[in-house]
């Protein structure tokens, strides 16, 4: 048998049987194929005729769309033609059943021509209609091919069948090669039809990978890429990827590093273009060389771990493969982690080798972290792994984790892991050893406990350690880093409510005595600070001369030093401030020092130009130290500190300053006011002797006379009666009890008429008796009632406000402490609420 027999399509069998089967199947498929024809030609009639009738399609006058409709119309005539045409006959079925299809095939072409014509120009009216039809035909065309292999010399096509095939393999070339051409060098306007054409022919599977490498289209598309507008960008992208779904040899053609580097810029774009971008790049990353080379290119994994904190999910997705990818190469994980992807950096110290470990604890211990970051590494768990590594490992892999255990120091939460794993006892034993080779560990060890101590309820583990005196014993014999940690610990261990025995036993070893030596200004800052503190801590504990007799008068004056020193900060003075103001107000030998330091006008120079800035500390302990210099006791220091301003700090304490210092400034004035009356006294009997009064001294109608801040010390001159009335009106109850005792000092016995008509007209009444029915000290309860007794006494007073009064000091008089009761009932009794024979009197 020759070779051409042998390629015949149907091998002749003896049963014939079996010819008229095959015969029979294959003109049923002809059939089929042929009605399916009928009814695409059915709708192409209508959609064609809308096209011609279409308003909006005639106004555009756009050349290529009229030529498309043409072109389709053609078509649609020639395949009319050959339906009618005797040359389809039932005779040679597979021959025809091509024919068909080639019909089938030009005439979606034709259409999708139409769709590509119109794109940008015109929305057609049956787009959508126009696109369905064009894929079904299109389906038939590739799915119904027949399964039959023909020797070119035995087809039977007839030559007309050939035209039709050799016209179809042309337009293929010519639309691809015209398309390319099209993208290559045209302008932005035809760009955009030109890459639709290509996207069509792609997806329709109508490329085929040799013309993809033929016309170097992939270089093509990324020449585009790097420079196109971003809806063109967004075009070429689906078509990259719809060329890598087609065939996995087009993924080494875009692995080239040029292509990359323009992807990779397409990362940092709109939402859209990054979707598509990062879609692209994880279908490239099983190929070795994207691995090794997407992660070099500069911002590539900062976008990527943009994407995917982003919101979009699937972006965020595609981005968590391609970072999980990349984190193979270490170097790759730890930019990740830089950029605050976390995830294979933990996962190296958990799983990683002896060096991967260290190598990522050293870059952790470097990386400048945010709260955020610090949680989110502690939450993925990166606590664990570091203290097993400081627990178990060599001297690199101990210095190394503990660096990067204290960066993470700083999260409450990673505090509290920390606290948790067992660490604190190993640190301790750490800071304490006298191991040479540990020596360089005592740095991060001191900071970590530092961090531990600062926090509320993790502190309470080193307090009952129970080593402040351990740690106060190390002070002087380690590096200035580790004495600034150990005094932040010291600080925090010392400052808790509960601590009143450890700071006692700190005082009772000499803290204070070997703290002073830290104060001098050739001491770091941190140090001098954390000293300072540390002292105040103690020394609010200190009754009595029990501070004198661990400072002597040189240790006063470093502290005033530190005072009215410009290179010293608000917290360092606030610390000597306060150290300052707890020696007992009583002792004159420590006024003196004071004095001859001319301290005094220091502290009002601070407050005076005190800014809402200004440390909370310091103004409350400058407040404090004030009370010294504004004792009643002392007239002369009074009208000394009343000549260097001191009203107009109070007053501006009391406008300013927290509920404290607005407390402890009101404590001041009411020692000032007391005198006032005296004051006045003694300055009528010189008024009546000689010369008139001093201009700025203006009459006041509560001492009767002509009163000033200066000369009578006179709240009411001062403008402090208001303030005093705010406080009372204010959420706060601290600064009550002295608020009320400064302005008891306008009712004593010689002015209280007058001092009630002023305290009516500031409006004082009312925020007194609410606060006896919100709640007061028993104290500010005493001075409260003492102030409506006096006032009650006018019989105006008692009809205005009696009423309001009656209800609160009813409730006083059955629930009240009974140190009250003698004061509410005479109150009642003025209220003629009570007999004066009562036995609550």
């Amino acid at each position: 048998m020759s070779v051409k027999e042998e390629t015949l399509i149907i091998e002749v069998s003896s049963d014939q049987q079996s010819i008229i089967t095959t015969d029979d199947t294959m003109g049923s498929e002809y059939s089929s194929a042929q009605e399916q024809l009928l009814e695409f030609m059915e709708k192409l009639s209508s959609i064609l005729t809308e096209l011609k009738d279409d308003k909006r399609v005639i106004m555009t006058n756009s050349t290529p769309i009229q030529k498309a409709i043409e072109s389709l119309e053609v078509d649609f005539k020639r395949a009319e033609a050959l339906l009618k045409s005797s040359q389809i006959s039932p005779a040679a079925h597979d021959e025809q059943h091509i024919q068909l299809q080639v019909i089938v095939q030009n005439l979606a072409r034709a259409l999708g021509l139409v769709l590509f014509a119109s794109h940008d120009v015109v929305e057609i009216t049956n787009k959508v209609e126009i696109e369905t039809l064009r894929r079904e035909m299109m389906k038939m065309s590739s799915v119904n091919k027949p399964s039959l292999i023909m020797s070119s010399d035995e087809s039977e096509f007839s030559s007309y069948d050939r035209e039709i095939v050799e016209e179809e393999d042309d337009r293929i070339t010519l639309d691809v090669d015209d398309i390319v051409v099209q993208i290559k060098y045209s302008d932005a306007e035809n760009l955009k039809c030109a890459l639709h054409g290509l996207n069509t022919l792609v997806l329709d599977g109508m490329v085929t990978k040799e013309r993809v490498h033929h016309e170097d289209m992939i270089p093509v598309l990324f020449n585009r890429l790097s420079s196109s507008k971003a809806d063109h960008r967004l075009i070429i992208l689906r078509i990259l990827k719809a060329l890598v779904a087609q065939d996995e040899e087009h993924k080494e053609k875009m692995a080239e590093m040029g292509n990359l580097s323009i992807l990779v810029k397409s990362l940092g774009r709109d939402l859209e273009e990054q979707k598509e971008a990062v879609g692209l790049l994880v279908s490239l990353s099983n190929v070795a060389a994207v691995k090794r080379r997407v992660g070099r290119i500069q911002g590539c994994i900062v976008m990527l771990v943009a994407i995917f904190n982003g919101d979009d999910q699937m972006a965020s997705h595609d981005a968590a493969n391609l970072l999980n990818s990349l984190s193979g190469n270490t170097q790759y994980a730890l930019h990740m982690a830089e950029a605050g992807y976390f995830k294979p950096l933990v996962h190296y110290l958990n799983q990683g080798s002896d060096m991967s470990k260290i190598l990522m604890a050293t870059a952790l211990s470097r990386m400048e972290l945010t709260e955020q970051n610090r949680a989110s590494l502690g939450q993925d768990g990166a606590i664990e792994p570091l203290v097993k590594m400081f627990t178990t490992g060599n001297l690199e892999a101990k210095q190394s984790s503990l660096n990067a255990l204290h960066n993470l120091s700083g999260s409450k939460a990673n505090v509290q892991r920390l606290i948790r794993s067992g660490i604190v006892s190993t640190l301790l034993q750490l800071l304490f050893s006298v191991t040479s080779v540990l020596m360089t560990l005592r740095e991060p060890a001191s900071a970590i406990l530092a961090k531990i101590a600062a926090q509320s309820e993790a502190g309470i583990v080193l307090v009952k350690q129970d080593v402040a005196q351990q740690m106060l014993s190390l002070l002087n014999l380690t590096s200035p880093v580790i004495q600034c940690h150990l005094l932040e610990a010291l600080n925090a261990i010392s400052a808790r409510p509960n601590a009143s025995r450890v700071r006692r036993k700190m005082k009772e070893n000499g803290a204070v005595r070997l703290l002073l030596p830290f104060l001098t200004e050739n001491r770091k800052t941190e140090i001098r600070n954390g000293a300072l503190n540390l002292i105040y801590v103690l020394s609010n504990d200190m009754k009595g001369g029990e501070l004198m007799e661990q400072l002597e008068e040189m240790h006063l004056n470093t502290l005033i030093n530190v005072v009215s020193s410009s290179s010293t900060t608000d917290d360092e003075k606030a610390a000597a401030i306060g150290i300052l103001s707890n020696f007992p107000v009583s002792d004159k030998n420590v006024t003196d020092v004071f004095m001859r330091a001319n301290l005094l006008p220091i502290l009002i120079s601070i407050i005076m130009s005190c800014t809402p800035t200004t440390s909370r500390l310091l103004a409350e302990n400058i407040a404090a130290i004030l009370i010294r210099f504004t004792l009643p006791s002392d007239k002369k220091l009074q009208q000394f500190s009343a000549d260097n301003g001191v009203i107009n700090a109070l007053v501006k304490l009391l406008t300013c300053g927290s509920i404290v210092a607005k407390s402890r400034a009101a404590t001041s004035l009411a020692q000032l006011s007391q005198n006032s009356f005296v004051l006045r006294k003694s300055r009528k009997s010189r008024w009546f002797s000689c010369a008139p009064p001093h201009p700025t001294d203006g009459f006041c109608s509560v001492h009767d006379c002509h009163c000033s801040t200066r000369s009578t010390f006179c709240l009411v001159k001062a403008r402090a009666v208001p303030l005093l009335v705010e406080i009372l009106q204010g959420n706060e109850r601290e600064a009550d009890e002295a608020a009320l005792t400064c302005l008891a000092t306008l009712l004593q016995d010689e002015i209280w008429e007058n001092g009630s008509n002023f305290l009516v007209k500031m409006s004082c009444v009312q925020p007194i008796i609410k606060n006896l029915e919100e709640g007061m000290s028993l104290k500010a309860q005493e001075r409260s009632l003492w102030i409506l007794e006096r006032i009650f006494r006018v019989e105006a007073y008692r009809v205005e406000y009696g009423e309001s009064a009656q209800v609160v000091l009813i409730d006083l008089a059955q629930n009240g402490d009974s140190l009250l009761k003698p004061t509410v009932a005479k109150l009642l009794a003025q209220l003629e609420l009570l007999q004066p024979q009562s036995s609550y009197f």
